[in-house]
């Protein structure tokens, strides 16, 4: 072997020499990298430095080599076999922006380049090697990509995205641009820019964060905390054995930290607006391309930070302008808000946000239930107090209690102090309080407390403006109150009607979907049903009922009860069915006239599968799933039930092999529209089902299905109830 430092070997001798030694004079010194092969083994005979220095340098600068050998990593990413082809064929190959991985292991580098590969011929024309010459386009890629996210996160603060998302989004496209693993960290700083607080971290550890949240800016206190502090870079390659980490270096071995290089993020007047942090796992000095990453992202966090001060200080001079304008807008603010749910505990709790901090720093609002006060609401600043302000429930009948006093009187009770009573106010550090009752017609059924805290207190103005609230509260709690009443009746009433679980069926894979059209009722015109019969045979079905709410729901109850009714009594599906016909014949007008579509079926598992006879009684045509997912509809006639005396089906006999499915479905599904109106359709359900994925199995069908339909109509409401049941053979 012979170790070599260019193209400085002549040719000559060999046949095609003249226009290799031409080559290399004009790629000898150049970044385009050439190399000559020779053979079928590919053997390396020349090359340019930069060839050598692509491949990995000094370690692999090489001749008499076959290429496999030099770098084996190429076999298996194809490379040699298309030199193979260019050896065997006579004709070049090109690629362009193609993706090569260099070396191996913790030394592999992922490099793009656009290369040629060229056939050497002699003089007869015979092959006798291949030349390779290529451009590595490693660099103009990642240029490209740092262009492109640059432009989305500039983008993203000109919309003025959250700084949250922003930094978030800026740090992870920095982990993701570094040629080497690295994490990164956006700390803000204070108004004072003596404190440093978390900004964005997504690859570093939460306990790291939260220790380090609210560091100094000041000299030795970390990378972070010094850059800060000096407005300088400060880069530590070792965190191990550096003193500026002598405070942190525990912490930083619990998170696997070995490395940091902080820059901080100055302002337009330069002033300081946090750091910008590089963290690596392993001791480390910067390159020039993390030195320029980190200056240009710098550059970009302080123009994040500055948007999103500006817009915060706009926020606050507006904030300023309306607030004369404040209390003439809460009451109808406050007003919508509560009108928002039908739900009374939130109608409350919404009571009680809009107090805080408009009306006071604190809030709770006390219900009585049962000869007893409950705490329904609460609001807060912060969730410490919330809990806090929640844990306590006054005494119902304490005299020395506010909340009782009001419940008692059905009158406000004001005063700069804390209450009497016990409770958590030192705690809270509570300096005053408004209880104000809540009335439902003369009777007080709660109070709205409101606590101040420091130099807040309450005047006149506050008192009305609380007591007009709480009036309109109480008049939405009791409308809320009645609408639950009735909600509860409506669902134990639909209790009776709603479809059954699914039953483990032995030797088959059963799975169900519903989704009933409509607002407020788990029942509707679709249904489906799987109940066992005798001698180890099961029943099943699936029907659309014309119409839908409540009034198909009943009709629906009267199939699926008529045919669990009369299955165990009757020889087999065609005779259920006519059954099912005659009862809905004999119905009561008032219990609704509509048709019904129905596929009823019965099978038996065996060994070999499902042995299934099935009815179609102008249901949409059930389809079979074989187990190389191709889909075919199974052919059987009969007439809607409901509209004549004799629907004239017939039973279709099939069986079910091992991963072989059965899938019934309702026209909710078929019928339901894009945006622009066209509908989902057959040919999109068989599409969705033979793109399902494998092994088969009657959820992942159904999921498949449903999927497929909620993307095209692009998750809006369905208009029409849908229904699935799946049956799928396991043989077991």
């Amino acid at each position: 072997m012979t170790r070599v430092s260019g193209l400085d070997q002549p040719e000559a001798g060999r046949p095609g020499g003249g226009l290799d030694d031409d080559l290399r004079a004009l790629f000898g010194q150049s970044t385009a990298v050439f190399a000559s092969l020779a053979g079928p083994a590919h053997m390396l005979e020349s090359a340019n430095p930069a060839f050598f220095a692509a491949i990995g340098g000094a370690e692999r600068a090489r001749t008499g080599l076959p290429l496999a050998e030099l770098m084996p990593e190429l076999v298996e990413q194809g490379f040699i076999g298309l030199l193979d082809r260019v050896y065997r064929t006579g004709r070049s190959v090109t690629g362009r922006d193609r993706r090569i991985v260099l070396g191996s292991g913790a030394d592999a580098r992922e490099t793009f380049f656009d290369f040629t590969y060229e056939p050497r011929l002699d003089v007869g024309g015979n092959v006798t090697g291949v030349r390779v010459i290529g451009v590595e386009t490693t660099q103009v890629r990642q240029a490209q990509r740092l262009t492109a996210e640059q432009a989305a996160l500039l983008e993203q603060i000109a919309r003025q995205a959250p700084l949250a998302d922003v930094l978030h989004g800026m740090a992870r496209v920095i982990e993701d641009l570094a040629p080497e693993e690295v994490l990164v960290s956006v700390l803000l700083a204070d108004a004072d820019g003596r404190h440093l607080r978390h900004g964005a971290a997504p690859s570093l550890p939460d306990f790291y964060n939260q220790a380090i949240d609210g560091i100094a800016a000041g000299e030795g206190v970390g990378s972070c905390g010094t850059a800060a502090h000096r407005r300088q870079s400060v880069i530590v390659s070792d965190i191990a054995t550096h003193e500026y980490w002598d405070d942190f270096r525990d912490l930083a071995e619990k998170a696997g930290l070995a490395a940091c290089w902080s820059t901080p993020v100055l302002g337009s007047d330069g002033s300081l607006l946090g750091t910008f942090a590089m963290y690596h796992r392993t001791p480390r000095s910067p390159q020039d391309y993390d030195l320029a990453l980190a200056r240009i992202f710098a550059g970009t966090a302080a123009l994040a930070i500055e948007r999103h001060q500006a817009e915060q200080a706009r926020q606050a001079a507006e904030a300023r302008e309306k607030s004369a304008r404040a209390d003439l807008s809460f009451l109808l603010d406050a007003s919508t808000s509560l009108a928002h749910d039908l739900d009374a505990a939130q109608t409350l709790q919404r009571l009680a946000e809009a107090c805080v901090p408009t009306l006071a720093p604190l809030c709770a609002v006390d219900i009585v239930e049962s000869g007893r006060v409950r705490r329904i609401a609460t609001a807060a600043p912060d969730a410490e107090r919330g809990a806090l302000l929640a844990s306590h429930i006054p005494v119902y009948d304490a005299a020395d209690d506010a909340v009782a006093r009001v419940l008692a009187t059905g009158v406000s009770e004001v005063a700069r102090r804390a209450p009497t009573g016990p409770g958590p106010w030192h705690d809270l550090g509570v300096t005053g309080y408004l209880c104000v009752p809540l009335l439902d017609r003369g009777n007080t059924f709660g109070t709205m407390t409101l606590l101040s805290v420091g130099d807040h207190t309450f005047d006149g103005h506050t008192v009305a403006l609380a007591e007009e609230l709480a009036r309109r509260a109480s008049s939405a709690a009791r409308n809320a109150r009645q609408y639950t009443h009735r909600v509860t009746l409506a669902r134990d009433l639909q209790a009776g009607l709603l479809l059954p679980g699914v039953p483990d069926v032995p030797g088959a894979d059963v799975a169900t979907y519903y989704h009933p059209a409509g607002e407020g009722l788990d029942i509707g015109g679709d249904f489906y049903d799987v109940f066992p019969l005798r001698d180890g045979r099961w029943a099943f079905m699936l029907g659309d009922v014309c119409g839908r709410g409540a009034t198909a729901a009943t009709t629906t109850a009267l199939v699926r009860h008529t045919a669990r009714a009369v299955a165990p009594l009757l020889p087999g599906p065609q005779a259920v069915v006519e059954a099912v016909n005659r009862a809905l014949f004999d119905r009561p007008g008032s219990h609704g006239t509509g048709f019904v579509t129905l596929v009823y079926g019965q099978f038996t598992p065996t060994p070999a599968g499902l042995d299934i006879e099935l009815i179609r009684a102008g249901h949409t045509a059930p389809l079979v799933i074989d187990a190389g997912h191709t889909v075919r509809a199974v052919d059987a006639s009969g007439l809607l039930l409901g509209v004549a005396p004799d629907p004239h089906v017939s039973p279709r006999r099939l069986q079910l092999r091992p991963n072989e499915s059965l899938l019934l479905y309702t026209d909710g599904l078929t019928e339901a529209r894009a945006p622009d109106g066209e509908q989902f359709g057959d040919v999109r359900v068989a599409q969705a089902l033979a793109g399902s994925p494998r092994p088969p199995a009657a959820g992942r069908l159904i999921d498949s299905l449903t999927e497929a339909v909620r993307v095209f109509t692009g998750g809006h409401d369905i208009d029409d109830d849908q229904a699935v049941l799946v049956l799928t053979a396991t043989g077991e």
